[in-house]
């Protein structure tokens, strides 16, 4: 089979309206020769490329919780790492979400989505019936301690490795297979089930959680498991939406920090509100 006539690289990929776009993508005459001998070697071996970081995914997860690897330094490690296996098999910086022009509409969405998340849990927490939820032990901290966990820990330990993982690279592989409604709803699935594990300990860390599944007996923890995964495959869902709409990896990386980061900045709040 004889290879197509070697022209300027260019990223395509369908606007939210569903107009195909063609961008540029300058790069040496290296790298444009090695991502057309990856297109050459076909579906079998992009789908190989695709399960690799899957199965990469699971051996993060599992060194993360079952092993007890610190995430400060797992998180970016496992980042950069996916990052460069991406490049190395072709996906252009469009593709992963990360190109130049797109970072200051997905700032915007990003800020957009921390207004809207700050407001509701404000909302959250001022509502005594709702306030429980936010009564989380692991982040009954100090106000030094939960701005450390909110701006430094968090965005690094945990968001940084997840949106790359599941809205940057896996997504761009799946991109490969799969129509973009597909690619949201299977980066998203494998986004709630990362939360597996660490949803083990959520019965005995947040006390709504807690009293909510208590008349389960011994099925409260599968509970709290089903639960988790459920939840977070609807985030992931928003997420992709986000990053859909946006084009950037910032879209998703707002909506990522302001969940979890502003849940426990109000969380302090909440805990001083309980007293």
């Amino acid at each position: 089979m004889s290879l197509p006539v070697l022209r300027p690289a260019v990223a395509v990929e369908s606007s939210p309206d569903g107009v195909v776009t063609s961008l540029p993508e300058p790069g040496h005459d290296a790298v444009r020769r090695h991502r057309l001998a990856l297109i050459a070697r076909g579906r079998p071996a992009r789908l190989a490329a695709t399960v690799a970081v899957v199965l990469t995914l699971v051996g993060l997860n599992v060194a993360d919780h079952v092993l007890g690897w610190d995430t400060m330094w797992l998180g970016p490690v496992g980042a950069l790492a996916l990052l460069a296996f991406a490049r190395w098999q072709g996906l252009t910086w469009h593709q992963l979400g990360l190109a130049r022009h797109t970072h200051a509409r997905g700032i915007r969405w990003g800020l957009g989505v921390i207004a809207v998340v700050a407001f509701v849990y404000l909302v959250g927490i001022l509502l005594p019936s709702t306030r429980t939820a936010f009564l989380d032990v692991r982040y009954h901290l100090p106000p030094a301690g939960a701005l450390l966990t909110a701006f430094v820990m968090i965005p690094v330990g945990t968001i940084l490795l997840e949106e790359v993982a599941f809205r940057s690279v896996l997504w761009g592989f799946l991109s490969r297979h799969a129509r973009m409604w597909q690619v949201v709803v299977g980066s998203s699935v494998l986004f709630g089930l990362w939360h597996v594990l660490p949803a083990m300990a959520s019965a005995t860390g947040n006390a709504a959680i807690g009293s909510a599944v208590s008349g389960l007996g011994p099925f409260a923890k599968v509970a709290v498991v089903g639960g988790t995964v459920l939840f977070t495959a609807l985030g992931g869902i928003l997420a992709g939406e986000l990053r859909r709409r946006s084009g950037s990896l910032f879209a998703s990386v707002g909506m990522h920090w302001a969940t979890n980061a502003l849940g426990v900045l109000f969380g302090v709040l909440a805990w001083r509100l309980a007293a």
